[in-house]
């Protein structure tokens, strides 16, 4: 019986290459008419805008058994990852495993078994499967905020952002602090009459290289070596001497340590600031007619809010039973395995200080090797005390937000590689719970 993979992005790729390294037979839908996931511009699901660039370096990115071409920049373009992922597809012979045009409906469990909901251009089927792969990512369902007042202004979400022209000849407020938001603030500040960047709070802003390297090659160097904490405080001290505290810029510095969210990388957003062509401004209060009214009593009028406010997490083919408190609560040993429903998997569901094809990799190797019987998951009272361990010391780390998902990237490549070499050894021993036994 075939496994099947829900999305054929990044991480429904490596899954989809990992079961077939393992002689694990699959089967992927995505809705789109070509793989790539949000890295397609003008995919059913995709926010990839015209001047997406990957905000992590090449190197750095790549799948660790597929480099990127080594003559390729530093941070190349969305093009270039579609491209790079469609290649990836055709070497290792997974498109004949893809069902393009496909929407997954529903999935339900069905003894032993999945029965998977598909809807495609011939009609709607519901087949039964071994196991389950939700591989599907979680940025396409966006998240808009409320605030009082009856606003008659454009509003537009960065996921339906695809052009600077879209700004052109606009007074534009921007409203973000991660990476969408810099591209499109910047972006903005080069067509559109006015711009205006919001920020509740603040965050860091690491430029794209430092000390003539991508910057986030200098984090991974010392990931070996020292404990975040430790790098924390060295990075706060590059940033600090090499760019300045936020408030230099008008910018609210952050009340979090680095390391502590996801890096905002810009190499146009200070100097944008200081050219005098983005305005800075505080949280919004309310929203009047065209008038918006910021948390400290400044007022501006605009023609367009441009919401870089993050995504809901939404898995609506999944029954809300398996999902407990929330997709994005959910506790998964490894951030992989269901810990009450065997044969229920995720690939790509976390977020992580890093990139993500190589975390997806490695989970999907995970997954791969436990559907073969080569891995075996521990019993499972050690899953569930090991989820509840690793979400007390990613509150300790992120807070409440969203810990269940946070994960180190350099700390998780190594707690993955170690986990698979332990579970491998598990299988050889007898021990622990196999694939098998589990279903």
């Amino acid at each position: 019986m075939q496994v099947a993979v829900i999305g054929a992005g990044p991480s429904g790729l490596a899954t989809l290459k990992a079961l077939t390294d393992q002689g694990v037979p699959a089967r992927c839908f995505d809705p789109g008419d070509r793989v790539g996931g949000l890295w397609v511009l003008g995919g059913p699901h995709s926010s990839a805008y015209r001047t997406l660039h990957l905000n992590t370096s090449r190197t750095r990115t790549e799948f660790a058994d597929y480099p990127m071409p080594a003559d390729w920049p530093d941070y190349p373009d969305h093009t270039r990852i579609a491209g790079y992922l469609g290649d990836y597809a055709e070497t290792f012979g997974l498109a004949d495993r893809v069902s393009l045009r496909h929407t997954v409906e529903r999935v339900v469990r069905a003894g032993t078994g999945w029965d998977v909901t598909v809807r495609g251009p011939l009609g709607t089927t519901t087949q039964r499967y071994a196991a389950v792969v939700v591989a599907n990512g979680h940025n396409s369902t966006p998240h808009v905020p409320a605030y009082p007042g009856t606003p008659t202004l454009e509003q537009l979400h960065s996921h339906d952002y695809r052009d600077p022209a879209q700004l052109a000849g606009r007074r534009v407020l921007v409203v973000g602090g991660g990476n969408s938001a810099m591209d499109i603030v910047v972006d903005a500040s080069h067509v559109a009459t006015s711009t205006l960047l919001s920020l509740r709070r603040g965050v860091w802003i690491v430029p794209k290289h430092l000390l003539g390297r991508p910057s986030d090659t200098l984090n991974g160097a010392l990931a070996k070596r020292l404990p975040w904490r430790t790098r924390q405080r060295i990075s706060e001290t590059m940033l600090k001497l090499t760019v300045g505290k936020p408030s230099k810029y008008g910018l609210p510095d952050p009340t979090h340590g680095f390391l502590q969210d996801h890096p905002t990388l810009s190499d146009g957003l200070l100097s944008r600031i200081t050219h005098g062509e983005i305005g800075v401004r505080p949280g919004i209060e309310r929203v009047d007619g065209t008038t918006v009214t910021m948390t400290d009593g400044r007022q501006d009028d605009v023609d367009l809010i441009v919401w870089c406010t993050g995504y809901r997490v939404d898995l609506p083919f999944l029954d809300p039973a398996l999902l407990g408190d929330g997709a994005d609560r959910l506790p998964l040993y490894r951030r992989v395995f269901h810990l009450d429903a065997p044969g229920l998997t995720f690939v790509g569901l976390m977020q992580s200080t890093g990139a993500a094809l190589p975390i997806v990799e490695a989970q999907a190797r995970l997954v791969a090797a436990h559907l073969a019987g080569r891995y075996a998951l521990p019993a499972a009272d050690e899953q569930r005390a090991d989820c509840a361990a690793q979400l007390a010391a990613a509150r300790d780390r992120w807070g409440e937000r969203r810990p269940a998902m946070r994960i180190d990237f350099d700390a998780y490549l190594a707690l993955a590689a170690k986990e698979l070499a332990e579970g491998t050894r598990r299988a050889a021993a007898g021990r622990g719970v196999t694939w098998k036994e589990s279903a």
